[in-house]
């Protein structure tokens, strides 16, 4: 298909979109763990390992974290351990002057509604020097071969850290003046009108949600002088980084906080079970581990079975805001988490699922208090899915919400408030925003 041919419009895309719903038959079915083809139980340990060595494993963590205040808090549970590092990678190329990001329709075994709007490439390194014997990755070239285009962002950004044990990813952008060959199952669309589908439920997928957040934002000055929450934003936007003193104030959170962990056997998880079909928690809350086993006609291998981490319910990704001088400002906080992979990285205001804290008496900060906000104080709201190569099922509710007079003047330990401005620097590098903050970053972006 020629590269004009395959430029599609925001009203083309869904029926493009069903199309390819059709056009091949997916299949993923949930399979006991015991009956997943080249997986098995280490007899010894209890850990889920495949036959190559390769892909990822699943196996027990204990983890003792200490906070600036001295405080401790430990647990175990089981965890993915992926420690190669994949390519998630966005092909962009001028049309009329107008960007445009080369996305792939792409069934992944987790996905809630199987096709999700995929990056160029999205590949483990176990995929890509083809493992699995399958076919070679379209369009890797181009984010292997520097001589291929030009980098528009280039970083190493951690995936999620309550899940993988300090998993990486290279999140890549390149522009190209080539003359693409486009491939059944991709597309050209607008970055407008990627911003646009951001908006509905569980359509781009994380992977890139996350390498957006890295695109050079061009200037919204003809909406600077807004006295609107767009006005807000774009000044947010054209704020100067806070630099070394932002920075300062995260290295210092990482210099007072202590992270040990030890990966230990599968087997001797304590609150944690294998039954029948599946590995689970003893009170049924965060997540288990389950099997699949999966038909699709379009990827490089057509069939193959893996065990995925299911989280228990749907869970809340919140940024709160607020203006100050007529910039908006946006609430961060800096977390660990069992697998992060430099004690802390900065997060948004509230990131959990709520129906793991309805047994305890301490909430999350300021979790009740984005449940509670009135519509009219919302000015992000959609339901997106997490990775499906890993995760299965796993949504999160993602909100920004502009604060009332009535938020709380003082924050606790670890949060900071920072601009948009200052989010826009810091995703050009490693290590500083979790995937969740990234992929808020990306519908905050869209909302300008």
């Amino acid at each position: 298909m020629t590269h004009d041919s395959a430029v599609t419009s925001l009203d083309r895309f869904h029926e493009w979109f069903r199309e390819r719903a059709d056009a091949t038959d997916y299949r993923a079915e949930e399979a006991p763990l015991d009956q997943l083809e080249g997986w098995h139980t280490d007899p010894r340990t209890g850990n889920l390992v495949h036959r190559t060595g390769r892909f990822y494993t699943i196996e027990g963590l204990t983890t003792t974290v200490w906070d600036e205040d001295g405080d401790e808090r430990g647990w175990a549970q089981p965890i993915i351990v992926q420690p190669e590092i994949g390519v998630l990678g966005i092909l962009v190329k001028r049309f009329d002057g107008v960007p445009h990001l080369l996305m792939q329709a792409k069934m992944e075994p987790g996905n809630i509604n199987t096709l999700q709007l995929s990056p160029t490439v999205q590949a483990t390194r176990s995929n890509y020097t083809r493992v699995h014997q399958g076919n070679a990755v379209p369009y890797l070239e181009y984010f292997t071969d520097p001589r291929r285009g030009r980098p528009l962002a280039d970083a190493l950004q951690s995936e999620q850290g309550s899940w993988f044990l300090g998993k990486r990813n290279r999140n890549v952008i390149v522009e190209t003046t080539d003359d693409v060959a486009v491939r059944d199952g991709f597309r050209w669309l607008s970055l407008a009108d990627v911003h646009a589908l951001l908006r509905m439920d569980n359509v781009v997928n994380m992977d890139t949600r996350s390498v957006l957040a890295a695109y050079p934002q061009p200037p919204a000055a003809e909406r600077r002088e807004e006295d609107s929450f767009r006005g807000a934003l774009a000044r947010s936007a054209a704020a100067p980084p806070g630099g070394t003193g932002l920075l300062s104030r995260l290295t210092a959170v990482k210099a007072a906080r202590t992270l040990t962990r030890r990966l230990v056997p599968m087997n001797e998880v304590p609150g944690w079970r294998r039954v029948t079909d599946r590995i689970v928690h003893d009170d049924g809350r965060y997540f288990s581990i389950l099997g699949v086993q999966v038909e699709a006609g379009d990827r490089e291998v057509p069939r193959w079975s893996q065990p995925l981490l299911a989280p228990a319910t749907r869970g809340v990704i919140a940024m709160v805001t607020r203006q100050v001088g007529g910039v908006l400002h946006l609430l961060l906080r800096a977390r660990t988490e069992a697998g992060t992979f430099d004690v802390a990285e900065l997060g948004p205001t509230v990131q959990c699922a709520p129906d793991n804290h309805r047994v305890s008496s301490v909430r999350p900060p300021f979790l009740d208090y984005v449940l509670a906000a009135p519509q009219d104080r919302v000015r992000f709201d959609a339901v997106h899915s997490e990775e499906g190569g890993r995760f299965y099922h796993a949504e999160n509710r993602y909100l920004v919400i502009e604060a009332d007079d009535d938020f709380p003047p003082g924050t606790p330990g670890g949060y900071l408030w920072v601009t948009l401005g200052d989010l826009n620097e810091l995703v050009r590098h490693s290590h500083y925003l979790n995937v969740e903050a990234r992929c808020l970053l990306t519908c905050l972006n869209a909302l300008r």
